[in-house]
């Protein structure tokens, strides 16, 4: 039997991603972004622990910087005395856009019971596309190895538009050179960013944004993170294990993970449905309005999803700070 996490769970971790974003915030635009991740790390990290939880962190901080971090997989958060549950955290998904004042930064956290999250070490990348709760039942894992032009006719077709009026997410790496192409080529838009792998997957999903799908290899640690918010949000995620040097694949095999190349969807991230997703944002966003600062007043704004009930909150809210 499923654990039930409580109801109200999501408006707790919403005080942890808040208090990230508004510390975060301070650093907009000074080009330091180790400082910022460090200070929003920390800051999360306090919250965490006030929380009526028996927390594992299943996907951390480690590998953003040189150094280990209170949030890095394995270590344990909360009070102890409430559910034992895994935790997923990125306290800036998007630290050089932070650093150089871009728009697109956010602040999350994801929860589910004990056990139910795919711990991703020691895979780094992975190849993967996410879709809305229009075109999730029409994703075929055919998809991941097909030519991006037919994959964004099925698309197309599930959302009853032309080829042309598709916007895609795509990281802007030398890797996507041929991808980019591919997509121009189909005649749809490509969105190029230069970093943001979750607020990417966020776009795609939801039903709000003009971002029609994301495609292309991105981080495996950031593919469990969204896996919470996309399944949350009735979209669709698939993916598979894509190594990008020589250690990686010789580290990847010697895990068992490459073993027949296992295509990942959401459910294999996560295997539960109690789960809750809150992100904040930092920085402005297609999504999620930036951190305001007026006086002694911050004012954000986060996304909190409960998967089990489908919902979706949108909470605007006003901090006094020293």
């Amino acid at each position: 039997m499923e654990i039930k996490l409580p109801q109200n769970l999501g408006l707790d971790l919403v005080r942890v991603t808040e208090v990230a974003a508004v510390v975060a915030g301070r650093w907009i635009g000074l080009g330091n972004r180790d400082k910022a991740d460090k200070a929003a790390t920390e800051a999360m990290y306090e919250i965490l622990n006030r929380l009526d939880i028996d927390g594992r962190i299943v996907v951390g901080e480690e590998g953003k910087l040189a150094r280990h971090s209170v949030l890095d997989s394995a270590e344990r958060v909360g009070t102890g005395k409430g559910p034992a549950v895994d935790i997923v955290v990125d306290a800036i998904d998007g630290r050089n856009m932070l650093a150089k004042g871009q728009e697109g930064a956010i602040s999350v956290v994801g929860v589910a019971p004990r056990n139910s999250m795919w711990s991703p070490a020691p895979a780094v990348y992975m190849d993967k596309i996410v879709v809305d709760s229009m075109v999730a039942p029409a994703l075929v894992e055919e998809c991941l190895h097909a030519p991006a032009a037919w994959t964004l006719a099925l698309v197309a077709r599930a959302k009853k538009k032309e080829i042309r009026h598709l916007e895609v997410f795509v990281l802007d790496r030398p890797r996507h050179q041929d991808l980019v192409e591919e997509i121009r080529t189909a005649g749809a838009r490509v969105l190029l960013a230069p970093e943001g792998d979750i607020n990417g997957a966020l776009l795609a999903a939801s039903s709000k944004s003009n971002i029609d799908i994301m495609m292309g290899v991105g981080g495996v640690p950031e593919g469990v993170v969204s896996a919470c918010a996309v399944k949350a949000m009735g979209g669709a995620m698939l993916g598979y294990l894509a190594p990008q040097s020589k250690d990686e694949k010789s580290a990847v095999e010697a895990a068992g993970l490459l073993e027949d190349h296992r295509i990942l969807t959401c459910d294999s991230l996560i295997s539960s449905n109690e789960i809750f997703f809150v992100a904040t944002g930092i920085t402005d966003g297609r999504l999620l309005s930036g951190i305001r600062y007026t006086g002694k007043k911050a004012s954000t704004n986060s996304l909190v999803l409960r998967c089990s009930t489908g919902t979706q909150r949108i909470i605007q809210a006003n901090h006094l700070i020293e």
